[in-house]
């Protein structure tokens, strides 16, 4: 095929590795938060997803009435995950890929 370079595509996965290691160190450093209940159940999670921290507000703690506790702690886990998920695709290199080997493969866009 001409005007393949196999050295150029070795080198760009090489970039794009280190690229994806930098984001993950700087997801490991990001907080993010989720919450529900008009903030009376706040988690906390790193950039990786990984929860920190839950707190909940007293209000929120009624013993008659635990199963709305646990909806509200499922839900501001789930929103925390979202955030993480989001933060994550925001540190994304793998947009950059793309762009980067549209110049070596037709149909790939730049």
């Amino acid at each position: 095929m001409p005007g393949f370079d196999l050295n150029a595509l070795l080198e760009q996965a090489r970039q794009v590795q280190e690229e994806m290691q930098k984001a993950q160190e700087r997801l490991a450093g990001k907080t993010v938060t989720g919450s529900s209940g008009g903030g009376m159940v706040i988690v906390t999670a790193n950039g990786k997803g990984e929860i920190q921290k839950v707190q909940i507000d007293k209000q929120a703690v009624d013993p008659r009435d635990v199963p709305m506790l646990e909806d509200l702690v499922l839900a501001a886990v789930n929103s925390a995950i979202k955030a993480a998920q989001e933060a994550a695709a925001a540190e994304s290199p793998m947009a950059g890929l793309a762009s980067g080997l549209g110049g070596m493969f037709p149909g790939i866009p730049k």
